[in-house]
């Protein structure tokens, strides 16, 4: 039956794109949590008999079992988290006359199924949200409790109960770590960044333990994407040599997935700030994306900075998202996957754009490839279909001017197409952004990109018997041409 329930809004984000964005704006971060939330929400009388279940009373099977039927929401069903996402939204529409419009847009835009996070400028807004976004569910018979902040004023206008374990005795003056997890991701209160907490378990050294052991890691965001792509690399071997889900590691394989496991351990050691803005830092100038992409023989990915300008002049760049992606098992050459690449540039551009809501965000897209800044800028000729559909998706949310070249020793999607170790990764570009990027102005130099060589295409036809098409298929290939790139 889960098979063919409607998932609802529940199947239209990629769990790729689980980022809750608004978040991770502003100083004073809240984080909260619906209390039994499936079971807030009543099934229609029609549709509880798909939700029976039998019942043995006293456990005796001798007996025949009594027919219950769920009148709520269960867990497990695919069709649960959709319907109360719809509910929660719905309840956020009727109060939107009574509340302000911070407390209906973290309900309807904050949540992602029971967990909700926000992110204001000051304790005062967060204190007031808080307040009315407890009112607002209250009007639903919705209770909203776990509340955690990195601000000690807002706890403690919360009702102790209501808060998560160990809020209540924060102490921030004394430094001491208070991990909490917001969407799989451990976030340190105290000093108010983000980290990995990995617990390598005893997995058999087979294509199972390595699968196993690689989708362990939750990065939602992409700040160690680089890393896990060395992992998704050796999973993919295995699978292209055919190995059977119990078999052993081949030889060849085993000492570079043993380094890696033991690197493994390192990711706490990464320290990511969860606030893009400093709060020392007044009066923005500007807010820029820059999206960086590249491709290898290993994989290709992406990786996008939110740039501060103030009015100072000062800079601030911070990462914000990141996608690392094995190569497919079916060969292809680097043009294809650098372009590839730059489709997911454009796709992770778009979906930040929507996420962060900024006004007037100005876009730049980086890469090291002229043959892919070549195809983005020709209008003049047409293209294969590989190449036409993807400079089509291209150019459906991006203008040609906004893309621009980058060096490769520059470029920190490198680091995401061919793979890295944590401690290469940290001492890298990838959490800092490139160099020119912290400058007052971005280089303005412009790129000449080259006119691509000629490939002439010929047939050579060997057959006994006398046949008229060879003599078609020579005149036409030995007398046309194609400017395209090996592609």
């Amino acid at each position: 039956m889960q098979d063919i329930i409607t998932r609802g809004d529940a199947e239209k984000v990629p769990e790729d794109e689980i980022s809750n964005q608004p978040a991770w704006k502003g100083q004073v971060a809240i984080m909260c949590d619906v209390e039994r939330m499936f079971h807030q929400f009543h099934v229609a009388p029609q549709d509880q008999d798909y939700l029976r279940f039998l019942w043995w009373e006293d456990g005796n099977m001798e007996q025949p079992p009594s027919v219950f039927r769920m009148k709520v929401h269960l867990f497990g069903a695919a069709s649960s988290p959709g319907c109360a996402n719809f509910g929660l939204k719905h309840l956020a529409t009727q109060g939107a006359s009574k509340f302000s419009q911070a407390a209906v847009k973290f309900i309807q835009r904050n949540f992602y199924v029971d967990d909700g996070l926000a992110a204001v400028d000051s304790e005062q807004e967060a204190i007031q949200l808080v307040k009315e976004a407890r009112e607002l569910c209250d009007t639903g018979k919705l209770h909203l409790h776990k509340f955690i902040s990195n601000s000690k004023e807002v706890i403690d206008t919360i009702p102790k109960e209501e808060c998560a374990a160990g809020a209540t005795n924060l102490d921030l003056a004394l430094g001491e770590p208070k991990m909490e997890r917001a969407l799989g991701v451990q976030w340190c209160i105290t000093s108010d960044t983000f980290s990995f907490k990995v617990d390598v378990k005893n997995n058999p050294l087979t294509r199972r333990g390595v699968l196993s052991t690689v989708a362990s890691i939750f990065d939602p965001l992409g700040f160690v994407a680089p890393f896990i792509l060395v992992g998704k690399r050796i999973l993919q071997r295995m699978c292209q040599e055919k190995l059977g889900w119990d078999e052993p590691l081949p030889p060849d394989l085993k000492p570079q997935w043993e380094a890696w496991l033991k690197d493994l351990q390192n990711l706490s050691i990464i320290k990511i700030p969860r606030c893009y803005v400093p709060s020392t830092f007044k009066q923005v100038q500007q807010y820029e994306i820059h999206t960086f992409c590249d491709a290898s023989v290993s994989g290709y990915g992406v990786c996008s900075y939110l740039r501060t300008v103030w009015k100072s002049g000062e800079v601030q760049c911070t990462l914000v998202m990141g996608k690392a992606r094995v190569t497919p098992a079916k060969v292809t050459t680097i043009p294809r996957l650098e372009l590839s690449a730059a489709v997911v540039a454009a796709r992770t551009a778009s979906f930040l754009k929507r996420e962060l809501e900024i006004q007037d965000l100005q876009e730049y897209y980086w890469t090291d490839s002229k043959v892919v800044l070549g195809y983005i800028n020709n209008d003049a000729r047409r293209f294969h279909v590989f190449v036409a559909n993807r400079i089509q998706r291209i150019r459906s949310t991006t203008e040609p001017s906004q893309w621009r070249f980058v060096a490769s020793e520059q470029n920190p999607a490198d680091h995401a197409s061919r793979g890295v170790m944590t401690k290469e990764l940290v001492q890298s570009n990838w959490f800092t952004a490139p160099s020119f990027l912290w400058q007052g102005e971005l280089p303005q130099e412009e790129v000449q990109v080259k006119e691509q060589a000629k490939v002439f295409y010929g047939v050579d036809v060997v057959c006994k018997k006398e046949n008229h098409s060879k003599q078609q298929i020579c005149n036409y290939t030995g007398g046309h041409e194609e400017q395209s790139g090996h592609v």
